[in-house]
């Protein structure tokens, strides 16, 4: 039997360790620590956005370019080279990730979308433009899984729902950003047309560059620490933290930790990952693979084609795009934040029925209106914004799931594969599909398309309320076992 130190809470063995640490960082009242975490690691939501958004903005603009002269079933297989690039940037980046660490990845993942973004501006031809595309999305798919496995594991329990949903949600603050930023790069009294959607794609460039020094503040995630066995970095970095609190004039208490017994690993087989995956947890994971994918077909097919209705259907110029962009964009950034309470205070199970089902019925009942031409620009406009404030929390939730349903060595490529596997089938397919039902100019072949969305959201829906975890207020470790947990028999 082992004997844990008094003034660390570790093992004095080598191979295991002892620790309260988990349970101490869960206690922690939310504070300027924890706001740190949310602005240099939650940019990364707000960076997809603002590239999502852009891709759409510029669309009119991509096809009227003297260099580039793009068809929209041009534009659409832009859309699908970035979900590609995302799809393999997170499961590459994610099973690295879990190997070699959190702080590492985020910023080797940031540092490629900047250099891929600003290559992006600079592109002559489809195939280079599809080339940086895919390269960008590479960056936003690696700093999902390492930017979400932080976030979690540094977030108290009671409060991770709401926060995790929040973050989430600053996707739209990009997406307002790139709207912003396209009514005005994009008006040709201000730059020539092929100048302005290069312009356009420097801004995401330039956030980067700001946010980058920000995360040499973010340490280490202490959680995986403790499995790859550096028990004193991560108590050290546990004590700076408790410590910066009471600095701050919070009283925090000492008794009462939960105690955990880990055997560290330097790695994690994959034959034991998919195991624990798709055998030991397949409930889980056919629920996050059907929220993956709901979502991400859901989101990518009717976002990345947006700007391609409004030109089209309602005759919206390319330049004024963005005006439409900004209210659907005001009404996803409240989604999460207005619901994520409820998903720590009803529950995720609930919670997350209702706004998957509810997103599907709205949106067949708006389709069908829109086939039927009940709608004007405006209050197509609106109709979105009303869908989408519950589709964005719904969205938001289904990272929340595969990011905290599976144990702590596996949690990057956890949400890796999720994101990998739903983004491939709803969302390299969904910008595509889309994009031809477009070029019917046949509204009931765009409705055919959104009816398809509302089904598998409605699916979706289902199998979260029968299978789901409720994980409001736990401790990630009672969530899910950790693998290298260690019962003592003693």
């Amino acid at each position: 039997m082992t004997v844990p130190s008094a003034a660390t809470g570790a093992s004095t063995q080598t191979d295991t360790v002892e620790t309260d640490l988990p349970s101490r960082l869960d206690r922690l009242p939310w504070g300027r620590f924890h706001m740190l975490i949310v602005f240099a690691l939650g940019v990364t939501w707000l960076l997809d956005g603002l590239e999502v958004t852009l891709a759409g903005s510029v669309a009119s603009a991509l096809k009227t370019s003297p260099t580039l002269h793009f068809s929209n079933a041009d534009v659409g297989l832009a859309g699908s080279a970035y979900i590609a690039g995302a799809v393999l940037g997170a499961l590459g980046f994610g099973w690295l990730t879990d190997r070699l660490g959190r702080r590492k990845l985020f910023f080797i993942t940031l540092t490629l979308y900047l250099a891929a973004t600003a290559a992006t501006a600079c592109s002559w031809n489809l195939a280079s433009f599809l080339l940086f595309r895919f390269l960008t999305g590479a960056g936003i798919g690696g700093e999902y899984t390492a930017i979400n496995s932080t976030i979690q594991e540094f977030t108290p329990a009671r409060v991770r729902g709401w926060t995790d949903l929040g973050i989430n949600g600053t996707f739209w603050v990009g997406a307002g950003i790139g709207a912003t930023g396209s009514l005005v790069l994009l008006d040709p009294q201000l730059l020539p047309p092929d100048w302005g959607w290069r312009a356009c794609f420097f801004i995401g460039a330039v956030l980067a560059l700001g946010i980058l020094p920000m995360r040499i503040w973010v340490p280490e995630s202490p959680r995986w620490l403790l499995t790859h066995g550096e028990r004193d970095e991560a108590r050290t970095i546990v004590e700076g933290i408790e410590a910066r609190f009471r600095r701050e004039g919070h009283t925090l208490s000492d008794d009462g930790f939960k105690r955990l017994k880990l055997r560290a690993r330097d790695h994690t087989p994959l034959s034991e990952v998919f195991a624990t995956l798709f055998v030991v947890h397949r409930r889980r994971a056919l629920v996050g693979l059907s929220l993956m994918t709901a979502q991400a077909f859901f989101y990518n097919a009717i976002f990345f084609t947006y700007a391609l209705v409004l030109t089209d259907f309602y005759h919206v110029p390319g330049d004024h795009v963005g005006w439409y962009l900004l209210p659907f964009a005001l009404g996803n950034f409240l989604g999460p934040l207005v619901l994520g309470r409820l998903f720590d205070v009803i529950g995720r199970r609930k919670m997350i029925a209702t706004t998957y089902v509810l997103s599907g019925i709205l949106l067949t009942v708006s389709g069908w209106m829109f086939a039927q031409q009940w709608f004007d620009v405006v209050t197509q406009t609106i109709a979105w914004m009303v869908i989408f404030f519950f589709a964005s929390a719904a969205a938001s939730s289904a990272y929340l799931t595969v990011s905290e349903s599976f144990p702590l060595e596996i949690r990057a490529l956890a949400i890796a594969v999720f994101y990998a596997f739903g983004t491939a089938l709803g969302g390299i397919i969904g910008p595509a599909f889309f994009g031809q039902l477009i070029d019917t100019h046949r509204r009931s072949e765009v409705f055919t398309g959104y009816v398809v969305g509302s089904l598998l959201m409605i699916a979706a829906g289902v199998i979260a309320a029968i299978w789901g975890v409720d994980a409001e207020r736990k401790s990630l470790e009672s969530v899910a076992t950790p693998l290298s947990a260690v019962v003592d028999e003693s």
